[in-house]
């Protein structure tokens, strides 16, 4: 690992109130006290104290900023190490002065992206799956997600995680015994120990893994594609759910020529929402190319809500839709309930619970549409009081392997396999839990996860 300083923008860039400016390393206080001038001496500053005064640019005295410094001494900081972070004026032209004045320095040089959270987990503060959910606070897309992975920072998935090591370690520790005196052995006491622990290690797992499919919706939304044939009100119901005119709507039918999307949250659940072209037979050679696209959001989603006009009869073009959507996780929304209802709703065959009286212009439904959807993923249980989840696709498939070579060990044991053979299932799936925690991972794979982070985290 490097042991020299960066510096980084840590906030976002755009004018706004302050921004930000970290500064991590073993010269981090030094490296700062070249260009700040204050009635206090920074290089003597205790930890964790905010000091007001000025950046100063040393080769010509010009003042460049008016700012706020605040000294946080390793191990108690972010990274472990020493770390500054300086908040000047929001606004480009500020945080860039004194970004390149810092860095003109000489020994500061720009940080790569995610590199102060890769520091917090190189130097032990955190370890890889609190790592990783650092990104996800930063990329909630709801005050759920937000939640979980609040809690997956603190150590939650961690705990169970270690714990599960813990019994393994157990495990393995009563095999090399019995390997290394055997004359001590009772062999059934032994198989019966080694499928006890087993089992219970995966039962455990599997209480993991049964929460992934709830957190990678929670983590990354439901792709939910708004189809229908055009003039059924799909733009104005994406309007109302992003409650802002995202859409343009008009009467005309075709008018949305293009998949537009926006991400909401509805009921705590994100949603991905794709409002797509109406899907009809057309000779109009731009809206066909719309009804393409349409056509392929409709196969890439994972929930499709089928918006019908209650005010007019079932149509060719529904019908078709419909032989479409069998087997898919669909919503039918029968539009347009403010106006005489005509479309018979025994003609869909979807059942009653998914099927929604709608009026968007009235704003009734959407509660009705938000139930509908906690049902449908969520089994109506989504206020959950335990907030850990099994989110990361990498998480998911480590616990996989953990668990199969754990079923491995156990079959191993009932067909009278030797306990130094049944071992190396054992510790291969402590190994592969162990990898979840960023205990035994290779340095390409540190790198590739925290290339995802943005500059400054």
């Amino acid at each position: 690992m490097n042991h020299d300083t960066i510096a980084a923008i840590s906030t976002a860039v755009g004018e706004g109130g302050i921004a930000v400016i970290r500064v991590s390393g073993p010269d981090a206080v030094a490296e700062a006290a070249k260009v700040f001038r204050s009635k206090s001496n920074i290089n003597e500053a205790e930890s964790h104290r905010v000091h007001y005064g000025f950046i100063v640019d040393p080769a010509t005295g010009e003042k460049v900023e008016e700012i706020l410094l605040t000294v946080m001494r390793g191990p108690r900081s972010f990274t472990a190490e020493d770390v500054v972070e300086l908040s000047t004026h929001g606004g480009v032209v500020a945080v860039k002065r004194v970004l390149e004045l810092l860095l003109r320095q000489g020994t500061v040089r720009i940080a790569e992206p995610g590199e102060f959270t890769k520091r917090a987990f190189l130097n032990g503060r955190i370890d890889l799956t609190q790592a990783e959910a650092v990104i996800d606070l930063i990329r909630s897309k709801s005050d759920r997600a937000f939640a979980v992975a609040m809690k997956q920072s603190e150590g939650a998935l961690s705990s169970r995680v270690k714990a599960l090591r813990d019994r393994l370690v157990e495990l393995l520790a009563h095999i090399e015994v019995n390997i290394d005196y055997p004359e001590h052995d009772v062999a059934e006491m032994t198989s019966a120990f080694i499928r006890e622990r087993c089992g219970e290690a995966c039962r455990e797992i599997d209480k993991l893994l049964k929460t992934a499919a709830e957190g990678k919706i929670l983590r990354e939304g439901i792709v939910t594609a708004i189809v229908g044939r055009p003039n059924v009100g799909k733009s104005s119901l994406l309007n109302a759910l992003a409650q802002e005119n995202k859409a343009i709507v008009t009467d005309i039918p075709g008018t949305t020529r293009d998949v537009i999307e926006e991400y909401v949250t509805l009921g705590g659940i994100p949603l991905r929402l794709l409002d797509t072209a109406g899907i009809r037979e057309t000779s109009d050679v731009v809206e066909r190319i719309g009804v393409e696209r349409s056509r392929s959001a409709l196969e890439d989603a994972d929930l499709i809500l089928f918006v019908l006009n209650a005010n007019e009869p079932l149509q060719d073009d529904d019908r078709k839709l419909m032989e479409q959507l069998k087997g898919r996780k669909t919503i039918v929304l029968l539009n347009k309930t403010d106006l005489p209802a005509v479309l018979d709703p025994s003609e869909l065959n979807f059942p009653e619970e998914l099927t929604i009286r709608l009026s968007v212009v009235q704003g009734k439904g959407l509660d009705e549409l938000e139930r509908a959807i906690g049902f449908l993923f969520f089994s109506g249980k989504l206020e959950s009081a335990d907030l850990t989840y099994v989110s990361n696709v990498r998480h998911i498939h480590l616990l996989q392997q953990a668990r199969s070579h754990l079923m491995d060990a156990i079959e191993a044991t009932d067909a009278g396999i030797p306990v130094d053979i049944v071992q190396i299932d054992v510790r291969t799936s402590w190994e592969r839990l162990g990898e979840i925690l960023g205990d035994s991972v290779s340095e390409s794979l540190i790198d590739e996860i925290f290339s995802r982070f943005c500059l400054g985290k």
